[in-house]
């Protein structure tokens, strides 16, 4: 059975943009896993920690017959892969993968939400999904992308860089 799933990338180390390129295209090669949509390169101020380097952030829309699990296992490989050592929440990372949201799955487990708590807050992430799935529907919020969107609280800058980074 194939699954709808939306990732959530994210860089602040060395060459950003090229780090989300890079996860993007390893997402793509993975065998369980189609690429569907990928949204714009987008630059926006760090969150939660704020004295860092700005981050580069992209969603991806994609089918998959990996469980929400497999998927987690999937993207955390591709993390590690790529040079990912966790140090600290919110602080610099060469690569970050969130699982955004799984068809309309709510799910809350060790070591994995869905969807991703906060999203309703960071606009790094509801900017780009905007561009490519503006009318998905929050599952919990039971509100549109683009309504969230225009409704966040305390926005975040966010620029968008280009479709090719």
């Amino acid at each position: 059975m194939s699954h709808t799933a939306y990732i959530g990338i994210g860089s602040n180390l060395e060459s950003p943009a090229e780090n989300c390129l890079k996860a993007v295209e390893r997402l793509n090669t993975h065998p369980n896993l189609t690429l569907i949509a990928r949204s714009s390169l987008y630059q926006s101020e760090p969150f939660g920690i704020t004295d860092q380097d700005w981050f580069v952030n992209s969603v991806v829309q994609l089918t998959t017959s990996l469980s929400p699990e497999e998927l987690l296992r999937a993207c955390l490989s591709i993390e590690q892969a790529m040079g990912r050592t966790r140090t600290k929440k919110w602080g610099p990372r060469i690569i970050d993968l969130d699982i955004l949201f799984y068809d309309d799955l709510i799910l809350k487990q060790e070591g994995l939400e869905i969807p991703h708590s906060g999203i309703a807050e960071r606009s790094f992430v509801l900017a780009p999904m905007n561009e490519i799935a503006a009318e998905f529907i929050h599952p919990k919020l039971k509100k549109s992308i683009q309504t969230l969107l225009m409704e966040i609280p305390n926005p975040q800058q966010v620029n968008r860089l280009s479709s090719d980074g």
